[in-house]
């Protein structure tokens, strides 16, 4: 997560305004404005490859798949996040152009930068989004990708993928084969500098 950007706190509302108005994006916490740092190019990749075969899969039918640009709105944390990729199955998500608030996958691709705070924070902010059922932690480096999934007692449990195995995502009905989540990302070397 970015440095805070104001010491002064700020509505949700006040923010959802502001935000309008900045070429970069920013992230929302209880009153505090995070600035997103750039991703590198395998990110974004990796977070394209998701979202489009995620959008093949789900075409024509109740769920909508959207990237990184679309906000989510985490009601009961009072705060709003850009996830890499999003899919909400909600019609008043559907409705709703400022942000969505009812998702039932959550993606998030692993950064030296993020990876912690994806893992733990914001993670525990997600876990109040009574729709959400999967939440997909891609690690590029490790060429893995942990899937949490929550059970019908309401406890998550986590499904790893690593190699070749396909990634099974419950939520939306979807295998997706590691070649798909990694194409045009090179294998990681041996040795890391």
């Amino acid at each position: 997560m970015g440095h805070a950007q104001q010491r002064q706190p700020m509505t949700a509302a006040d923010y959802l305004d502001w935000e309008e108005t900045q070429e970069q994006r920013h992230e929302f916490v209880a009153g505090e404005v995070f600035a997103m740092a750039g991703a590198e190019d395998w990110h974004v990749t990796v977070a394209g490859n998701i979202f489009v075969a995620l959008r093949q899969h789900l075409r024509g039918g109740p769920c909508q798949t959207y990237i990184s640009d679309m906000r989510l709105q985490v009601e009961a944390a009072n705060a709003y996040f850009y996830p890499d990729v999003m899919v909400t199955c909600d019609a008043a998500d559907h409705a709703s152009r400022r942000f969505k608030s009812n998702p039932v996958l959550l993606v998030e691709v692993l950064s030296d930068s993020t990876g912690h705070y994806d893992r733990g924070d914001k993670f525990a902010q997600y876990r109040r989004i009574a729709s959400l059922r999967e939440y997909m932690l891609v690690d590029i480096a490790r060429r893995a990708t942990d899937l949490y999934r929550k059970g019908a007692d309401g406890l998550w449990v986590l499904h790893p993928f690593a190699g070749e195995e396909a990634v099974v995502l419950a939520s939306v009905g979807l295998e997706l084969p590691a070649r798909d989540l990694f194409a045009d990302v090179e294998p990681p070397t041996e040795e890391r500098p």
